[in-house]
């Protein structure tokens, strides 16, 4: 009897042990096993290689609360309340809501009611717009709660923003996105209907992917874990798919045409090896004037987004892995040439870093506070976006190397890109990386975790050993993934924020991956392989409060850089690839549950033909051999020839000892709104805020529980206000006061030939206008009674084009005393709004005491991405006083 029980103990014993060994992953939300997914009553299966069938189906239309809240916009913008003074209504039974008042106040908004709107909730929208419209008769404008100003001849619509879909926070795409109301009987009262929860039922039809493109010319892999190999196999027909008819990379499937960044982040993951040919032509599509052309961004396209530096990481990849000369030689003078407009154009001499737009993270209420403009963007600078620079310039310097010209001032500036970094974005409290510096005239750091910044850090060497090993073990990591930041921002719906991206997920993984890291690798491969299987596609984001991909603001499936993102698992962690200019290495990373036998057969490399095969577990190689001899490196020769049988036998080493820091999905409070009344500054409490930081020009001067500050009579100062909850995360700044005793304004209008244009909300007499035939070069002396440094700015319109995207950024150079000292920027406000004012950046100026010499000048490196149309109103320029003693 006890025998009986013996073998039946052993044989439950082994039965257990081989279910626990088909886990790779599992979390309180889902398992990934070797053959598929599970989360709650959502499964995939892996049938085979080249078939996997899920049933998955998003819950949103469930959970979808009867309470609503929105605001009005006018021309798109979050101009009829302040941050976080939303309306709000709870739908009972009702299809239509009160008609309320343009700007009216609100009242607190009330805890969810926990019970869930009907699918397909039909419900009209009214608005009284009254208010506005006296306003535009009397007066010609209305003035916003800022004391902004909207020119009756600006006004093109209201529209309704707010946080259930189909409505919409993204106010720079509410009018693409419907939410425009009309005024059908001319009232003034606007309408708009909706439908509320929209839920199709076909969604919940078990769906199959099962392989229907020829691939078999491509390499072919083979491992112990199906839902890896299958996943593989998906990924490379939806890259075949994505081949446009003129040889291109289709950047999704919703999305044609090739973009900058998303085509050199895929190359550099995969297709500089899967699709070399292609990659070329797609990276040249970029390219104008001999320079890289930059996406358009949050609005203006280069400066304010400066990330088009991305194209050298493809650049050169597909040269280590082609060895073409042709295209070296090609790629360096594009590249050489983007730089040194850079240089002259985003370099912070002060700092040694790059201004500029967080590299991808490119639609500005995502991941910037609300205040800040396009124009405060590009002087805010970005840990990703510096380090792609600092990459480019090392590229730049190698490839000089290699054609046997000068580099030394590339690495120079590369060092100093590097440095800038490390002193001025490392937080040393928290073991990692600041997500960027932004503010006015004086910069702040923003706390944040930025996910890909992070990850290049480590992946390009900004990061030393020490610092790649605390980023990844420190790094807040949650439930479904590493999310592009952390923490969220409130009341701003999921894409970049409160989002995961497999593509920089991706990259995440090859940073831990490259410290060592078998826990963080673990969470990383799972948060891939778990989208990938239950949603049957590579889609571009899923939400990190569910993992699902419904309820981001845009998304598609087939997304070429989350499909790179994918196959690079293989090449790049598991079997370990690195592209060299002499060859190709290998270091191959396996966590534990990854072990086994894995083969990757028919790798073409060069004039090659590699079939690899990996044994057991661990990140370091036990042996390495080529055709059944031993060697002493694991590497493989650029000018080997012919076909190779690889064999790579691991340690079997345990790399899990650092550990992770697994975290709940959390919210920053909202940044307060500060003002200043003559003698304090002063804010309303902000929800959720334990206690307040303030900032005197970027450092924190006191933190406490309050509402205001008295301020020194100082004779410059800006002060900025950050919200603290309660467990210490901060949010951004308010928007920056400046204070300054000594101000001086130049009315260009008395100088120059005044424009006759027709617009109003200016200042003096008029306004002038720059462009490419006029006034190219604005010459003006001003007079100062005491030597110092000073900051320049201008008040200028430019309606070229919307504030939310397009390249008509208008750009000018500043000299002052015949010295070079940088270039004033002033990105378009709005499809003809020229009545619209701001200010540029401003430029710290050192001045003598008497008559100073200064030129505004467009300047060859001044060219914009549009090329031809690079203009704007210029109504003061502005010289205040930086002395404070």
């Amino acid at each position: 009897m006890n025998r009986i029980i013996w073998i039946v103990g052993v044989c439950f014993f082994m039965l257990s042990c081989t279910k626990n060994r088909s886990v790779l992953y599992q979390s309180e939300k889902f398992i990934v096993y070797k053959d598929g997914v599970k989360q709650g009553k959502n499964e995939a299966t892996v049938i085979a290689r080249d078939k996997i069938v899920s049933n998955y189906q998003s819950l949103t239309h469930e959970n979808y609360s009867r309470l609503i809240t929105f605001k009005f916009s006018i021309n798109e913008k979050d101009n009829e309340r302040p941050s976080g003074a939303d309306h709000w209504i709870i739908i009972d039974q009702e299809h239509e809501s009160k008609v309320i008042r343009f700007g009216e106040e609100t009242r607190a908004i009330p805890a969810d009611p926990g019970t869930k709107l009907p699918p397909n909730y039909e419900y009209t929208f009214k608005l009284d717009m009254n208010p506005v419209l006296d306003q535009f008769k009397t007066k010609g404008y209305y003035e916003a709660f800022d004391g902004s100003r909207i020119a009756k001849d600006d006004f093109k619509g209201v529209y309704i923003a707010g946080g259930s879909y189909p409505l919409s926070w993204d106010f720079s795409n509410l009018d693409e996105n419907g939410l425009g109301l009309k005024d059908d009987d001319g009232d003034g009262i606007y309408e708009l209907s909706v439908v509320l929860n929209p839920f199709d039922e076909n969604s919940a039809k078990e769906k199959i992917w099962e392989a229907s493109v020829d691939v078999s010319d491509k390499p072919v892999y083979q491992s112990e874990q199906k839902v890896v190999d299958a996943l593989f196999n998906l990924s490379l027909e939806e890259a075949r798919l994505n081949i446009e008819a003129d040889s291109t990379l289709r950047t999704g499937a919703k999305w044609g045409g090739v973009w900058t960044r998303d085509v050199s982040y895929s190359i550099l993951l995969a297709f500089a090896y899967h699709e070399p040919e292609v990659a070329k032509i797609s990276l040249m599509k970029k390219v104008k004037r001999n320079r890289i052309i930059q996406d358009t961004g949050s609005g203006g396209a280069w400066p304010v987004s400066s990330d088009r530096t991305t194209w050298a990481l493809g650049a050169w990849e597909v040269y280590k892995v082609t060895g073409d000369q042709k295209w070296l030689e090609t790629a360096y003078e594009i590249i050489k040439n983007t730089l040194d407009d850079d240089y002259l154009t985003i370099r912070d001499a002060e700092t040694g870093m790059y201004c500029g737009e967080s590299s991808f993270l490119d639609w500005r209420e995502q991941t910037y506070p609300k205040w800040m403009s396009n124009m405060d963007i590009y002087v805010s600078q970005n840990l990703g976006t510096n380090a792609v620079h600092y990459q480019a310039h090392q590229i730049l310097v190698e490839m000089a190397k290699l054609l046997g010209k000068p580099y030394s001032v590339y690495e120079q500036r590369a060092n100093e890109i590097k440095k800038g970094i490390n002193e001025l974005l490392w937080m040393k409290d928290k073991g990692y990386y600041a997500q960027y510096l932004y503010g006015r005239s004086s910069l702040l750091l923003s706390p944040r975790f930025e996910a890909l910044g992070e990850a290049l850090a480590i992946l390009f060497d900004v990061a030393d050993g020490e610092q790649a090993r605390s980023i990844v073990s420190k790094s807040p990591l949650t439930e479904f993934g590493t999310t592009c930041i952390y923490p969220q921002i409130p009341d701003i719906p999921p894409y970049h924020n409160n989002a995961i991206w497999p593509f920089v997920q991706s990259y995440w993984n090859m940073a831990a991956a490259k410290a060592g890291n078998e826990q963080a690798l673990n969470h990383g491969l799972a948060a891939i392989y778990r989208a990938g299987a239950l949603f049957l596609t590579n889609y571009e984001n899923f939400v990190a409060q569910n993992g699902d991909y419904v309820g981001t603001e845009i998304n598609s499936h087939r997304m070429l850089w989350s499909m790179a993102g994918n196959i690079a698992m293989v090449h790049r962690v598991f079997m370990g690839m690195e592209f060299k200019v002499d060859g190709l290495g290998f270091n191959p990373v396996i966590p534990e549950v990854y072990g086994g036998k894995r083969s990757l057969s028919n790798y073409k490399y060069r004039d090659a033909i590699l079939n690899i095969q990996v044994e057991g577990y661990g990140n370091k190689i036990k042996e390495f051999w080529i055709d059944g001899k031993i060697q002493d490196e694991a590497f493989v020769s650029s000018d080997l020839k012919g076909e190779h049988f690889i064999m790579i036998k691991m340690n079997n080493n345990s790399f899990s000892g650092q550990g992770i820091n697994h975290v709940v999905n959390r919210f920053s409070s909202s940044n307060p709104h500060a003002v200043y009344n003559g003698s304090a500054i002063e804010w309303e409490p902000v929800d959720g805020a334990k206690a307040y930081g303030v900032y005197k020009d970027g450092e924190l001067l006191k933190s406490g529980n309050y509402t205001s500050i008295t301020v020194a009579d100082d004779k410059f100062a800006e002060y900025a206000i950050t919200a603290i909850n309660e467990y210490g995360d901060e949010s951004f700044s308010s928007e920056p006061i400046l204070l300054t005793s000594e101000e001086m304004v130049v009315e260009p209008e008395e100088i120059f030939k005044k424009s006759s244009l027709p617009y109003s909300n200016y200042t003096g007499t008029g306004f002038i206008k720059t462009s490419t035939t006029e006034n190219k070069t604005l010459d003006f002396i001003v007079k100062v009674k005491e030597a110092g440094e000073y900051l320049l700015d201008v008040r200028y319109a430019n309606g070229t084009g919307p504030w939310n995207t397009d390249n008509n950024c208008c750009i000018r150079s500043l000299y002052v005393n015949n010295e070079y000292n940088g270039v004033l920027v002033m990105p378009q406000r709005g499809e003809e709004e020229w009545s619209d004012w701001g200010r540029s950046n401003a430029k710290r100026v050192n001045l003598n005491k008497g008559s100073n010499n200064f030129s505004i000048v467009l300047e060859e490196w001044n060219t914009n991405m549009d090329g031809l149309i690079n203009e704007a109103l210029i109504d003061q320029i502005i010289i205040i006083s930086r002395i404070t003693n």
